[in-house]
């Protein structure tokens, strides 16, 4: 079984002190609150937050937008590399018959939020307003489902696996609808020319072409030495590049590494999602996921203190949309569309796992937090319907309670 145990306790804990020290300084004292989050860090910046005055666009950088677009970026360049290479190596956990039923119960488990978020936002007469969230209960915290997933089927369980592969791929497709649902501004398609062109010339230069000449050379010297020499800062740069480049374009910047990642050597085999084995590969993108680590701790931290600052006062009718979308959509679509996949279309599940299983998964998975939260703060601007949604996020905890009963009710057995 995968060891995901080191990588739980690294980016789990830093987020959940962030996000409690915010609820408590939120609800004791709001307005200094708001203050610090929002501190100017530069005025009239090259990046930042967009608005327009006098007819041209001015950016403000704030230590908001430095962690949501900025240092969020590196975590999800670290989703985004563990999905890449699911999906590439050939023994990659997103390829082959085996992952047909986990990707299909994945499009359950984020049609099946959809559909309760907009049944229960028509309900109150808020379809309308509310509609544009809608992406908000599709998500999956993949740290927090695992360690659930751990406590109810046991470390050996089969259905552990699967939970992993439906979370990598929920992530994949949460990063997809962030690029195209929810653009932070005008669109200007063309500046992703400019992501698209850091990484074609990182991975010509400093990928392909060293390789190209080491032809017939078994100590692959030019390689070695841009290895040993350059290290990872060719790709820093062209990720700075494709970063600013996503900016300009419209899109969310925090997706702005992204492009970046098939250009950078990556190892020939996978141990698994998240596996600690990949921290001792001497391939360039294992290193660098590795480097990451302290930044992407700092980082979750901080976006726990900006983003889980709500009062409680602000819970409301898209807090109950959200919670019903996840608590109530994600189970049941999982379950609907793996039982589907495994059965009638004959995909099957893992040796060991029943169809039960997908249901007390579903519970698993209903805990949205981290990708939620985010979600929230771009799908809503600033105000009761972004803390309201944020509210359901972090609600969605009680999912973890919801699928200890599901468990108990399927009579689980955990495999130690």
């Amino acid at each position: 079984m995968y060891r995901v145990w080191d990588y739980v306790s690294t980016y789990s804990l830093p987020l959940i002190a962030g996000a409690i020290l915010a609820l408590v300084w939120a609800n004791i004292a709001p307005d200094s609150y708001h203050a610090v989050i929002h501190t100017v860090i530069w005025d009239d910046a090259p990046i930042g937050t967009a608005y327009y005055e006098g007819g041209s666009v001015v950016r403000v950088l704030d230590l908001h937008y430095l962690v949501n677009d900025l240092f969020m970026a590196f975590f999800f360049a670290i989703a985004g590399k563990e999905v890449w290479e699911a999906l590439i190596l050939k023994d990659g956990s997103l390829r082959g018959r085996r992952a047909v039923t986990p990707l299909i119960a994945t499009a359950g488990g984020m049609l099946g939020p959809v559909a309760v978020y907009l049944l229960v936002a028509a309900a109150v007469g808020q379809l309308g307003q509310l509609a544009h969230g809608w992406a908000v209960p599709t998500a999956t915290d993949i740290a927090f489902s695992y360690l659930v997933g751990r406590l109810v089927f046991g470390a050996r369980h089969p259905a552990i696996g699967f939970l992993l592969l439906l979370a990598i791929a929920d992530d994949a497709a949460g990063l997809i609808i962030l690029a195209i649902a929810y653009p932070q501004g005008d669109l200007l398609p063309q500046w992703l020319l400019l992501s698209v062109a850091a990484s074609v010339t990182a991975y010509i230069l400093f990928n392909w072409l060293p390789r190209y000449r080491d032809r017939g050379d078994p100590l692959q010297r030019r390689a070695t030495m841009v290895r040993r020499r350059l290290s990872y800062w060719p790709y820093l740069i062209a990720g700075a590049v494709s970063w600013y480049g996503f900016q300009e374009a419209g899109l969310h910047p925090a997706l702005g590494l992204l492009p970046i990642i098939p250009a950078i050597p990556h190892s020939e085999r996978e141990f698994g999602i998240f596996s600690a084995a990949e921290a001792h590969l001497p391939d360039l993108l294992n290193r660098i996921e590795h480097k990451l680590k302290i930044p992407v701790e700092i980082g979750l931290f901080f976006f726990g203190l900006m983003n889980a600052g709500v009062e409680f006062g602000a819970i409301s009718a898209v807090t109950w949309a959200v919670l019903a979308g996840l608590l109530i959509g994600k189970p049941v679509g999982i379950f609907t569309f793996g039982w589907v996949a495994a059965r009638p279309l004959g995909f099957g599940l893992p040796r060991g796992m029943r169809s039960s299983d997908l249901f007390v998964i579903g519970c698993i998975a209903a805990i949205g937090f981290t990708v939620a939260l985010f979600i929230s703060t771009v799908a809503f601007a600033a105000g009761p319907l972004q803390d309201g949604a944020k509210m359901g996020a972090l609600f969605s905890f009680a999912a973890a309670i919801l699928a200890f009963a599901a468990g108990r009710m399927a009579k689980v057995q955990k495999a130690k």
